[in-house]
């Protein structure tokens, strides 16, 4: 019989430990440790040590094609993925509960299906009847999809196995599927990492497509070992503010294509919509000519995507000024608030700041900072600016504007949705017939730019403004 041995793994990144402790060295978590249980080979003690076979080594010379891919119909998830489906991949698929995964999976494997493809859908959380149910209500219930509910992962193998290989599969989710191999309960370390190698080991033997729906942490982070990241050959994010009707799928790992890549949905009464321009959804309902409101022009992945910055500069209710950010770094914003006051004199850090990226959009590029100071200078000064100029740059502690990548992408995408002025760093070139740009070359540039961009000079509303 074979003897069982113990061991305590982290919960929260699959660390192994000795002994139990209240907080995990790895990765600082508290409470996360737990017991589990392990078997070893029956005889007990140490493996027996075999000789290794060689194996021939090769050159970086291929000529192999490119992977061959399957689409599933729904362009936006498709782009994400890098053009479709890789044959023997794994996808791993993280969002809030609520945001719409099972939604997209249940949409995107309906979608294949009706194409001719064997999709197959394993639900772990919901019975059947639910998911019948909401096919229903998104008008899927035609779609020639294989459903099944079933937690135990040599269940889904078997059955997988008695019938030819699908196209498709998708499992929702990862955390309910346990294996007996183990006797440590559903979702933890252990079952996860285990449940997640044997899918994947399915995928990569019978060229099955694995689409793996996994569950986040309170801090947005997929639950689980991170090993289970490293196994799968691509990590999407699926993400969405409850009080806005749209959703962002993200790629932040891709083996068969480009990272941080985005596919824009829309949440409607029948499922989610693609959204084929993002950027005429986030600048659609800009209106009026208020002041601390600009324009950015960004890249995700390989599409330039314009969204408005928000910014709104008070004076302090309480003895310590409060900052707020939403969708953007608050570290980011504390630099710009000093730089500001360093080096143009803007008396700004004693104020109640407020930033918000429109529409829900979450904004990581430094390119950000040159937006983000106007609409900052715009409020401050009480003067908007122009309705027609996007902006785009990093700013750097010396104050200086540095060259954001791929401008000329950005640009077009300006001028497509009718801009007809571009605020850029020194340097930039690229500029499409119609659209002109004025150099921004450091913080002073910048504050010049927003009071005389608007109509008058600007009006002092703050007592130790500089002038």
């Amino acid at each position: 019989m074979a003897k069982p041995s113990v061991s305590f793994a982290c919960q929260s990144c699959g660390a192994v430990h000795a002994k139990w402790s209240g907080k995990c060295d790895a990765c600082g978590g508290w409470n996360t440790i737990v017991e589990e249980a392990a078997r070893i080979p029956a005889g007990g003690g140490a493996r027996k040590i075999t000789r290794g076979r060689p194996f021939a080594l090769e050159d970086l010379k291929t000529s192999e094609d490119a992977p061959p891919r399957r689409p599933t119909g729904i362009a936006e998830f498709d782009r994400v993925c890098g053009g479709g489906l890789v044959p023997g991949s794994a996808l791993l698929i993280g969002g809030d509960p609520g945001v719409g995964k099972s939604t997209l999976i249940l949409q995107a494997l309906a979608a294949y299906a009706n194409k001719g493809g064997n999709a197959v859908y394993i639900s772990g959380e919901e019975a059947m009847g639910q998911v019948r149910l909401r096919a229903s209500r998104m008008g899927l219930s035609g779609a020639p999809v294989s459903l099944g509910a079933a937690t135990c992962v040599e269940d889904i193998l078997a059955t997988l196995e008695s019938a030819p290989p699908p196209g498709i599969l998708a499992i929702d989710s990862i955390q309910t599927i346990w294996t007996g191999a183990l006797d440590a309960a559903p979702g933890t370390v252990a079952q996860v990492r285990t449940a997640s190698f044997d899918l994947v080991r399915y995928a990569k033997a019978s060229g099955a497509a694995v689409l793996l729906v996994g569950h986040v942490t309170k801090d947005g982070q997929i639950a689980g070992p991170k090993a289970v990241e490293h196994l799968v050959d691509a990590v999407l994010y699926f993400e969405g503010e409850r009080g806005h009707h749209f959703r962002v799928l993200r790629s932040v790992k891709n083996r068969f294509g480009a990272t941080d890549e985005i596919g824009v949905f829309e949440m409607t009464g029948q499922g989610l919509a693609e959204v084929a321009n993002p950027s005429a959804l986030f600048l659609g309902d800009r209106t009026g000519d208020a002041p601390g409101a600009a324009v950015f022009a960004g890249i995700e992945g390989t599409r330039p995507v314009l969204v408005e910055i928000q910014a709104l500069v008070a004076p302090a209710g309480y003895g310590t000024p409060r900052r707020a950010v939403v969708g953007w770094d608050s570290g980011r914003l504390a630099m710009i608030l000093a730089v500001l006051e360093a080096r143009a004199g803007l008396q700004i850090g004693a104020h109640d700041v407020y930033l918000n990226v429109a529409g829900g959009l979450k904004v990581a590029e430094p390119a950000a900072d040159l937006a983000a100071a106007a609409a900052l200078i715009s409020s401050f000064t009480n003067q908007p600016l122009p309705r027609d100029c996007v902006l785009f740059g990093e700013f750097s502690l010396s104050g200086d504007v540095r060259p954001a990548p791929q401008a000329e992408l950005r640009l077009k995408e300006a001028a497509k949705l009718g801009f007809s002025t571009a605020a850029v760093p020194v340097g930039t070139v690229g500029a499409p017939e119609g659209l002109a740009m004025r150099q921004i070359g450091d913080v002073a540039h910048l504050v010049g730019f927003a009071a005389s961009a608007g109509s008058g000079a600007p009006r002092a509303r703050r007592a130790g403004r500089a002038e």
